[in-house]
């Protein structure tokens, strides 16, 4: 007699008993000599020496049952495939949950038999060519979820922050999104049902309408494969690659990035870094065009020619300089203000924050905060700041916050690393930021 698995734990996964058409309960008898579909009794039919056509009472049997182990005692095969029902229902690494569906094992008992036997097994290891080509086979034909290597991990925002909007509500345990691309797709599904009465025009309805949510699926999935294939996922990251160019091939990457979906990630690589090497070939050659203009002959006077060309430069911003004291030196107020700023400067302290009034421009005038909302949560000092930015106060609220958020996570805060989180005009971002430092909100890094 052999035991043998069923293929799951479910009433309805096997077929009814043939001889008293009830559903079988494990251990149930299998004949084998009776074929080719297979022939199952209960106990209670099998003890009865029930027969029916070809099958005899004399037959061979198999004794079907699940409850015996087989990676290691104390977990029964049946257990076996009920954890990993319960891992695919409830997701990898919600072990309480997974716990609480097979009710036969503890938390603590299921995520260490899971981990040692299905995936610190060094049984697997041989295995790990096919499934590496199994896993190219399923990327390039299969709907997959978004994998991610364990050094490229993205990080894990909490719910409904600004990290968490930058990431498109991604959650990494999951391998999901919060909201789907067409997210309401299968609320066209939910009222249909197939019947054996159906005309035939609205039994083809129904199936064009499943046909119809089987392409808003692939659009979908089309969607995903490119973020994943392009690492779009790490915004932070995404924008730290793209920085590495110079300003103009910045402009193209951001110009070409819609182009992304029609080529492949490394093609679309390889065309950015063709661009910025054109770049590069093309600034050199310029630099070296003004070389010849100059008469230059040599590497050796192309050195003192950049170093004579700084100190140029250099007495052309001293004069700008001089020209905007000499502007300031007409217009009392402005010129206290700018010698106010200057002294800071010198002193190593952050100026305070302050609008130059010149008699020669008109600066805008400061904003009216009354009945705007979030006016109340201000102090006096942040109203003021508002005012002479022009920023309203819901909007400075958020960008505190997420200043706030930031410098708590990190230690500290640059003021680069503002300018990134705040998408406004930098000069603003420079006030807030100044501001904060100044109040004690935040400290730099």
């Amino acid at each position: 007699m052999d035991r043998l698995a069923s293929f799951g734990n479910d009433l309805f996964d096997k077929p009814p008993c043939r001889g008293c058409s009830s559903y079988l309960v494990e251990p149930y008898i299998k004949c084998a000599e009776c074929g080719p579909s297979p022939f199952l009794l209960c106990l209670q039919c099998f003890t009865r020496g029930y027969e029916y056509k070809k099958h005899q009472s004399d037959h061979t049997y198999e004794i079907m049952t699940s409850d015996f182990p087989i990676l290691e005692p104390g977990w029964t095969a049946q257990e076996e495939m009920a954890l990993l029902e319960a891992v695919m229902d409830c997701g990898f690494g919600n072990w309480q949950d997974v716990a609480y569906q097979m009710r036969t094992k503890t938390k603590e008992e299921c995520e260490g038999h899971y981990m040692k036997n299905f995936i610190n097994n060094p049984l697997f290891s041989s295995t790990l060519l096919s499934l590496r080509q199994m896993e190219e086979h399923l990327s390039r034909t299969a709907d997959t979820a978004i994998p991610f290597k364990p050094t490229d991990d993205p990080p894990r925002p909490s719910f409904d922050s600004q990290l968490s909007r930058d990431m498109a509500g991604y959650m990494p345990a999951r391998a999901d999104f919060m909201e789907e691309f067409d997210n309401y797709a299968e609320w066209d599904l939910k009222d249909i049902d197939f019947v054996d009465d159906d005309s035939d025009i609205l039994h083809a309805l129904k199936v064009a309408v499943v046909d119809i949510y089987h392409s808003r699926l692939k659009e979908r999935q089309r969607r995903k494969k490119i973020i994943r294939d392009h690492g779009l996922i790490n915004l932070r990251k995404f924008q730290m690659l793209e920085r590495r160019y110079p300003k103009e091939v910045q402009d193209l990457y951001d110009v070409m990035r819609r182009f992304a979906r029609v080529v492949g990630p490394i093609e679309h690589d390889k065309f950015i870094e063709s661009h910025s090497l054109e770049f590069e070939l093309r600034r050199e050659i310029h630099r070296l065009q003004e070389y010849r203009r100059e008469g230059i002959q040599s590497f050796c006077g192309a050195k003192v020619y950049e170093s004579v060309k700084r100190t140029r430069e250099d007495e052309r911003r001293k004069r700008n300089m001089l020209c905007e004291i000499l502007q300031y030196i007409h217009d009392s107020r402005a010129c206290q203000q700018w010698l106010h700023k200057q002294a800071a400067i010198d002193a190593g302290i952050t100026p305070v924050v302050t609008t130059i009034i010149t008699s020669g421009r008109r600066s805008a005038p400061p904003l009216n905060l009354t009945g705007l909302p979030g006016t109340e949560k201000l102090n006096e000092r942040e109203k003021e700041l508002c005012q002479v930015v022009r920023l309203v106060p819901g909007a400075y609220l958020e960008y505190k916050q997420a200043l706030l958020n930031e410098c708590r996570r990190q230690g500290g805060l640059r003021l680069a690393q503002a300018r990134s989180l705040i998408k406004i005009d930098v000069n603003k971002t420079r006030k807030i930021y100044d501001f904060l430092i100044k109040e004690g909100y935040i400290n730099k890094a």
